[in-house]
């Protein structure tokens, strides 16, 4: 299957690459040639493909073992206990190895039976969860893939790698897709190179410079010896420790992308040139140029650059494993053991990667829910702050759901496990998060743009540098001439542009999911900074979404025990909230509900059927119209109702008007400070409702909203939100339902609840892990921080380099008589990238 797809997307990159060959978009065609070259080592494809190819692969990975896990377990079960007829060996359980039964073979009894292991390994393992490998529960394990598997660059998330490497575009190093414990290979091998390159660089300094604090060490050695020893001590530097620099630096020219390690590469190795031919042939030098007995050498400043560039690498990766701390803090949060509760009632702590759904466990005060499961004994209060960013406990009783990771306060809880590895809650969370520092951000397009023609410019004004020093700098003019041509090289920081989107992206997602908003794109962050105006629901987004009966009237020849009762047989075959309602009330006040026949909904207008043979109809004034029933007699008595922030729903029988009932949604204690927040935020909310206009703007009035669209049915959301923008209106759509799903993706931003359907999560570019306004508040508040952060990364760089660049060029010698050094221009190019992800980190304490 897999295959197939490589085989599809090469087919499909070929035959782009061969369209653009005759194009006069030269920038695709380079583009086209770059993943075209590396597509079988780094699998870059196009999206939609490359999602299909990752599918495929999971798929054929899981059963693959699958098969393996089966063919495993069931060539011990069907022999008793693993032993083999013969009785001089058996199988053990774990690996599926045979052993030879001999009297000092490693072994363990359970239930009754001896089990036989090839090492102590597998012993121990089985030791700890017996009951998980004899009951058959190994076999019924789902595989999963391991995260952090695949790899990928920072600036350029279409690249993806199987194992640790360095970026074909950029030369970064590759990250794990999701951030895991496991020290960085690239960061223990820079700090190693960092330290040695610094060691060499220092009696290098002392040699070239010591007479600047009274050690004239060259005028010792003198100018000869002196330049032998430089050499000696910066060749293993230049050969050993920078060899990954000079290793990007042609992958970079191989693959038509050239990038920071270009620069550094021809800088540094055009320093060290010059150095070697002026150390063995310094004859060929013009006298002017000679020092002494030699010509003058750049040894010291070709290692110094390295170790200054090691420094800022190791600081930028330590500072990038930051970013992903949110993300490991997550993953933290399930414990490694779960109390299983075995079915003759005794319970063990077993490994948490053997638990399986249906599997039942137990959850003591004080610890943390192992995985996500359903109450189905005790009562507890459960702190979800860590996963909903909600403060306040949630009371959970049988039949509740819980998540792994959320922890249980005062109560002992039994829960039945219906959700395992990577289909759990807190697994879907990490994996947005992941997807988020991922995709890209608009913004990033003018940083793109920069960077394409930033190193060929940056070449070009090395060499103009370099050409003006020689023909007009005065004496030694070639030596002004190296030095400011390497200081430009060396200066320039494209990097720092590069990250000054993804980096900020990457904190903010992280910083997101802990306040439970996860953030699915980072196009979907972006726009949220810019909305002006937010469409809200009102059930269950302003209002509890736990309506409750509050009035029942009955019209002549009907009491209300009568009305009620019908209202709530009907309703109890539907499903919305508010039927709920009724038949709550109806059941509170000990009512015998009768039997109800040929129940249809009728979307928007309510609800008809057959109860005991009658004919019933519940809903508002268009249902009553439908039928042909006039409401005028008590429209009056409705209106008081909805005035009061009440649903009042007419009930019809038998083709008579027979009263109205009144149900009522309170609203959420935090929704009218959410609401003042969203406008001090500068957005304009408009509450969208299917409920009749009185009852609508009753609660606009009592929350402070500033528009209301009243009688809305399902499918006129869309069209509100099509309306929305038309007038210019940079619109977000909060929803939850199967029917916002339109809407969600019409929306500039669309906002789902997770309690909601999963279409509408699928839909919406951001989730709100808690369904109520101030994650909204908190989004907003996140996505302009994001945005503030991102320009001025942009900014920074941008700023950089248009300085540095110029004066490294000597712009400012003729003025200031100040022309910039190259182990200078190294710090500078090495703090830049480290500022920027400074700037970025400061995302992880701000304020929501």
């Amino acid at each position: 299957m897999t295959s197939n797809h490589f085989g599809d997307s090469a087919v499909a990159w070929e035959h782009r690459s061969a369209v653009n060959e005759n194009s006069d978009t030269g920038d695709h065609n380079k583009k086209d040639r770059i993943v075209w070259r590396y597509i079988r080592k780094y699998r870059v494809i196009e999206l939609p493909a490359k999602q299909q190819l990752r599918q495929d692969a999971n798929l054929c990975r899981r059963g693959i073992q699958s098969t393996i896990q089966y063919m495993t377990e069931h060539s011990h079960h069907h022999e008793a206990h693993g032993t083999n007829p013969d009785s001089t060996s058996a199988t053990d359980p774990i690996c599926g190895m045979q052993v030879k039964i001999v009297d000092d073979a490693r072994s363990s009894d359970y239930g009754g039976e001896t089990w036989y292991f090839c090492s102590a390994g597998c012993r121990a393992r089985f030791n700890a969860d017996p009951y998980f490998y004899t009951s058959g529960n190994a076999a019924r394990l789902k595989p999963s893939a391991q995260p952090g598997a695949q790899w990928t660059c920072p600036m350029h998330p279409e690249i993806l790698s199987d194992e640790p490497d360095s970026c074909p575009l950029c030369g970064m190093a590759l990250e794990p897709m999701v951030p895991s414990d496991e020290p960085s290979e690239e960061l223990t091998d820079f700090t190693r190179r960092m330290w040695i390159s610094a060691a060499a660089a220092v009696p290098l300094i002392i040699l070239t410079m010591g007479e600047l604090v009274g050690l004239p060490v060259r005028d010792w050695l003198g100018q000869r010896l002196s330049a032998y020893v430089e050499f000696v001590l910066a060749t293993p530097v230049l050969l050993w420790a920078a060899r990954p620099f000079f290793l990007r630096g042609i992958d970079s020219v191989r693959n038509l992308s050239p990038n920071m390690w270009t620069l550094i590469s021809l800088g540094v190795g055009a320093a060290y040139l010059y150095s070697l031919v002026a150390t063995f042939v310094p004859g060929i030098f013009p006298k002017q140029y000679q020092v002494g007995a030699g010509v003058g050498t750049y040894y010291e400043a070709a290692v110094v650059i390295i170790a200054l560039v090691f420094v800022g690498q190791v600081l930028e990766l330590r500072a990038r494993e930051r970013t992903g701390d949110a993300i490991r803090a997550l993953m933290d949060l399930a414990p490694k053991t779960a109390r299983r509760i075995l079915p003759d009632g005794t319970e063990y702590d077993a490994p948490l990667e053997n638990i399986v759904e249906g599997d039942l466990l137990r959850v003591r005060p004080g610890e943390s829910v192992a995985i996500d499961g359903e109450v189905v004994d005790g009562r507890s209060s459960v702190d979800e702050s860590m996963i909903t960013g909600e403060s306040v406990p949630v009371e959970k009783t049988e039949g509740d759901r819980v998540t792994g990771g959320t922890i249980n306060k005062n109560g002992t809880l039994s829960i039945r496990v219906t959700q395992v590895g990577a289909d759990t809650v807190l697994a879907q969370i990490v994996e947005m998060v992941a997807g988020a520092r991922r995709s890209r951000a608009p913004i990033q397009g003018l940083a793109d743009r920069m960077s394409a023609i930033f190193v060929p410019t940056v070449v070009a004004v090395a060499i103009l540098a370099f050409v003006i020093w020689l023909a007009v700098g005065p004496d030694p003019a070639l030596s002004f001439a190296v030095v400011s041509a390497v200081s430009v090289l060396i200066i320039a920081c494209p990097c720092a542009l590069g990250l000054a989107t993804p980096i900020s992206i990457t904190t903010a997602a992280g910083r997101g999911a802990q306040e439970g908003i996860l953030i699915k794109e980072a196009e979907a962050l972006e726009r949220m900074a810019r909305v002006d105006t937010v469409v809200v629901d009102k059930t269950g987004t302003l209002t509890e979404g736990k309506p409750k009966l509050t009035d029942v009237l009955a019209m002549e020849n009907f009491s209300e025990d009568e009305v009620l009762s019908l209202a709530a047989a009907l309703e109890r075959s539907s499903e919305h909230p508010l039927a709920d309602a009724i038949v709550a009330g109806a059941q509170a006040r000990g009512l015998e509900l009768g039997h109800s026949e040929d129940f249809d909904a009728v979307t928007g207008k309510g609800v008809v059927g057959t109860v005991d043979g009658r004919e019933v109809a519940l809903g508002n004034g268009t249902m009553m119209a439908k039928l042909g029933l006039s409401t005028i007699d008590i429209e009056q008595r409705a209106d008081t109702l909805r005035a009061q922030g009440k649903t009042a729903m007419f009930i019809a029988v038998d083709g008579r008007l027979a009263g109205i009932v009144a149900v009522a949604d309170p609203i959420k204690a935090s929704t009218a400070g959410a609401i003042r927040e969203l406008h001090d935020l500068g957005l304009t909310v408009i509450m969208a409702t299917g409920d009749n206009k009185r009852t609508a703007e009753a609660v606009a009035r009592e929350l402070g909203i500033d528009e209301v669209r009243a009688g809305v049915l399902p499918e006129d959301k869309k069209a509100l939100v099509d309306e929305l923008r038309a007038g210019g209106a940079r619109v977000a759509m909060a929803g939850d339902g199967v029917n916002d799903a339109p809407a969600l993706a019409a929306a500039e931003v669309g906002i789902a609840m997770s309690t909601g359907a999963d279409v509408a999560v699928e839909s919406a570019g951001i989730t709100l892990m808690h369904g109520d306004l101030t994650g909204l508040v908190r989004a907003r508040k996140l996505a302009k921080a994001t945005l503030r952060n991102i320009k001025q990364n942009l900014f920074f760089a941008f700023a950089y380099n248009a300085a540095g660049v110029p004066i490294a060029a000597g712009v400012l010698y003729p003025v200031l008589g100040l022309l910039l050094s190259p182990m200078i221009a190294a710090a500078a190019m090495s703090l830049s990238s480290v500022s920027v992800i400074s700037n970025a980190l400061r995302l992880r304490r701000v304020q929501l």
